[in-house]
């Protein structure tokens, strides 16, 4: 009897251990997979989240900028086009618009040349201080414009008393803070193309007898060309949608178009500052378009 309740016990203990063999490994793989899903869900609602609070205000404006109220009001009482004419009719606008245009243009055509050189400098020299000199360059990404331009207010004061002459409200002044804001993202761009930089053209270029300025110009500066271009598209972007540095550093008689809307806000809100706004998305836009149509710019990342 013992015998045969051992063996009975013994398939019992066996039947069990078959079906734990047979059952439980599913179970575990079905738990790992619900364990791995939950992040993934919760990633993709936080990337969900990201997406419409980004384009939330953009859609915004685009929308509010084809009501026919003055009032803005959901719903409207109908759409219109009168706010584009509108704000194409204002002076301020247009002068706003076209001194920003040259002043992004200005900025961008000094900025990237000096940002490629040091961008080029800072990763093939051997000098001492260079990553000092990086987050000296790269330093103004990470601080917010208001701050940016206070300082550059007060540093232009305490220079005119030195120096005995107007810096706050004059052009250059205006154009050299601008091109400050523009470096960084160039230096940050070239940067990261030349990580990934084939150094083996520029040998074989220099084995067959190319000099060092030869195999700058017409080998390393080509393949460079991605993160250029991408930089001085975000240099003009940075610098025509700027309303901190030029609001405490623009002369008197002359506008930007960022601070011509917040002149404008303050007397009045309706749609034509939306309009304006909307303008601003399609010319972004078309840039950034342009832009990756021949240069693609995620490679420049």
């Amino acid at each position: 009897m013992m015998t045969s309740s051992c063996v009975n016990d013994d398939v019992i203990i066996l039947g069990i251990s078959h079906d734990l063999r047979e059952f439980h490994p599913m179970a575990i793989r079905g738990h790992m997979k619900v364990t791995r899903s939950l992040p993934q869900v919760l990633f993709a609602a936080l990337v969900v989240l990201a997406y419409v609070f980004m384009l939330a205000p953009v859609v915004a404006v685009v929308v509010i900028s084809f009501f026919a109220d003055p009032i803005i009001q959901f719903p409207p009482s109908g759409l219109t086009l009168k706010w584009f004419a509108n704000a194409w009719a204002r002076s301020e606008f247009t002068a706003g618009l076209i001194e920003s245009l040259k002043l992004a243009l200005i900025a961008t055509a000094i900025g990237v040349p000096a940002g490629t050189a040091a961008a080029y400098a800072i990763h093939r020299g051997t000098f001492a201080g260079r990553k000092a000199i990086s987050g000296l360059l790269l330093g103004p990404l990470a601080v917010p414009s208001i701050i940016m331009g206070t300082a550059l207010y007060i540093f232009y004061i305490n220079a005119e008393f030195i120096l005995d002459r107007n810096i706050v409200g004059t052009s250059s002044g205006l154009i050299a803070a601008h091109i400050l804001l523009t470096i960084p993202w160039t230096v940050r761009l070239v940067l990261a193309s030349m990580e990934g930089l084939d150094t083996s053209v520029e040998e074989a270029a220099r084995n067959l007898g190319a000099g060092p300025l030869t195999v700058f110009w017409r080998v390393t500066l080509p393949m460079l060309k991605s993160g250029i271009i991408a930089g001085a598209m975000f240099s003009f972007i940075q610098s025509f949608e700027n309303l901190e540095l030029s609001l405490l550093l623009i002369g008197p008689g002359k506008i930007t178009l960022p601070v011509a809307m917040l002149n404008y806000l303050e007397f009045k809100i309706d749609p034509t500052l939306a309009a304006v706004g909307t303008l601003q998305i399609i010319l972004i836009a078309a840039l950034m378009l342009i832009t990756d149509r021949y240069v693609k710019i995620a490679r420049a990342f």
